[in-house]
């Protein structure tokens, strides 16, 4: 359901950085009466836990006056001036525009020389960031402009340089969007069909891969976004078909690259953060948790300006420093770091995306399913189930719902477990796809499994081989990697703790060696 402006302005103003409440208070302040605008941002600033309907009720009781949508958009219209007004200085992008922006003002008022000069000066640097959108768009009002004047004093060989310049700018911006192109689509198809499952699934991607290398040889190797991308599909592929080992040194590659061009940056740097969470995650596959501190440590060390993206870093941060300990089944380290988080994150969770949401609700529920605390943990992974139609499309919403029979079973909740391995055997059928530890877990499930510790242990030597076999399967490693359902059903068979059986499994190893 499309947010109304209202809520939009009401999730803007809770995203708003140091620096920008500080400029939009030195402009108001200017201002001899107390504004109607200014009182509706100060009721929303105090009022974090307010719902938009009792913060829309004390405006107009203290304004009943006055329009509301006016002053909603007003205050929207203000608030996005303020921002970019900001963005200026701090971004390259807004920077060049903007200068893009003068130039056209300086021809308008006849102010020639001035306007090239300008269109020079962005030229120059938008070479320097590698901001073709930015080259292509001088490159042209140039051209333009010239036209307009009659090409005062320049010679025609002059006039075609400019000319292949814009021309090359074309290209590379052509190129660079057929291999974002590829990227994209490689990261859709894991979204919204999760990883390979399966040989055939493996080679479903190889047009994206064949495509991609084909194009990466068109184009030069020197330019920052062209071995970005590359490297970025690189990876993403690998972990898609299970090969981690492969995709961590190509992130290694991607890492170093990064950081011998911190001036092409974007801001927020994103691909950066994509970048060091594939580090990790390929790293926490392959259990090397001592070589993620240094990784999460690079995490915690970027600077930003938006409050949304240190919101995502936090929670990135927090989930791999969560990892080694969940997966080692340390739950009381677990949930001593899930109270340092508490308020800088929890407090915060409306503020992340559906895939972060449905994350930190997964993990913070096997947390507390570690700790016995069972209730707490089907009421925290309630949030995501309750509503189902926002998260379905993701992934990661069967695992949550595997994980919630676990509770269920731990609950005596028989009805319901019957109930959801139906609707989860609906889905699968539906689909045509599913890992062999989910229909597993299902058969596994739905039997009462005897109370009689021998009866349970004939149980174990019969599914041993199917465990074993399971767990070294590359494909059934992608969702075991996210929980490891075979501990959990060999500490049912064995009646052990699930830490102890976890602890045994998933030791660290030492040592943080670059593979590349």
């Amino acid at each position: 359901m499309k947010k109304s402006r209202f809520e939009s302005l009401v999730q803007m103003i809770h995203s708003m950085s140091l620096p920008e409440k500080k400029t939009f208070r030195q402009m108001v302040y200017r201002k001899k009466s107390l504004p109607d605008y200014l009182i509706l941002y100060d009721l929303i600033e105090k009022g974090a836990e307010d719902t938009p309907a009792a913060l829309r009720q004390a405006f107009l009781a203290r304004r009943p006056s006055a329009a509301f949508d006016t002053t909603v958009k007003y205050l929207f219209e203000i608030l996005l001036d303020t921002m970019l007004e900001l963005r200026k200085n701090q971004d390259s992008f807004f920077h060049l525009f903007n200068k893009i922006l003068k130039a056209r003002v300086l021809f308008e008022k006849s102010l020639f020389d001035e306007c090239f000069d300008t269109l020079n000066n962005v030229m120059a640097q938008a070479e320097r960031y590698e901001n073709y959108h930015a080259l292509l768009l001088a490159n042209r009002l140039e051209l333009d402009y010239l036209l307009a004047l009659n090409f005062p004093n320049l010679k025609e060989q002059e006039l075609l340089k400019k000319q292949f310049r814009l021309t090359e700018s074309m290209k590379y911006i052509r190129k660079i969007n057929e291999q974002s192109s590829l990227y994209e689509i490689l990261k859709h198809r894991v979204v919204y069909k999760g990883y390979a499952r399966s040989q055939k699934e493996k080679n479903e991607l190889n047009d994206l891969v064949y495509s991609e290398l084909s194009l990466v040889a068109s184009l030069s190797p020197e330019n920052f976004e062209v071995s970005k991308l590359h490297q970025l599909f690189q990876s993403n592929y690998l972990i898609s078909v299970g090969d981690f080992k492969s995709a961590l040194r190509s992130y290694y590659e991607l890492n170093n690259l990064f950081e011998a061009n911190k001036h092409l940056w974007s801001n927020p740097p994103v691909y950066y953060l994509y970048t060091l969470e594939g580090v990790l995650e390929s790293l926490r596959s392959i259990h090397n948790y001592e070589g993620m501190r240094y990784f999460t440590d690079q995490l915690l060390k970027i600077e930003s300006q938006s409050a949304d993206f240190r919101l995502l870093l936090t929670c990135v941060a927090f989930l791999y420093e969560l990892f080694p300990s969940l997966d080692r089944g340390d739950f009381a380290s677990c949930d001593s770091l899930t109270d340092q988080y508490r308020e800088k994150l929890y407090g915060k969770f409306h503020l992340l995306s559906h895939s972060r949401q449905a994350e930190l609700c997964l993990y913070t529920s096997l947390v507390l399913f570690g700790n016995g605390k069972y209730q707490e943990a089907h009421k925290f992974l309630s949030q995501i189930i309750v509503r189902g139609k926002s998260f379905y499309y993701l992934p990661l919403y069967r695992t949550i719902r595997l994980v919630n029979l676990m509770i269920l079973y731990k609950l005596g909740d028989e009805e319901l477990i019957r109930y959801e391995i139906r609707s989860i055997r609906r889905d699968l059928a539906a689909s045509e796809k599913g890992y062999k530890i989910e229909h597993f877990m299902l058969k596994f499930l739905i039997k009462q499994l005897p109370d009689n510790k021998r009866k349970r242990g004939k149980l174990f030597e019969k599914y041993l081989p199917d465990l074993l076999g399971m767990q070294q399967d590359p494909f059934e490693q992608q969702l075991l990697r996210i929980f490891d359902f075979t501990a959990w059903i060999e500490a049912m068979l064995k009646q052990q703790p699930l830490a102890t059986i976890l602890r045994d499994r998933h030791a660290p190893i030492a040592g943080t060696e670059n593979p590349g």
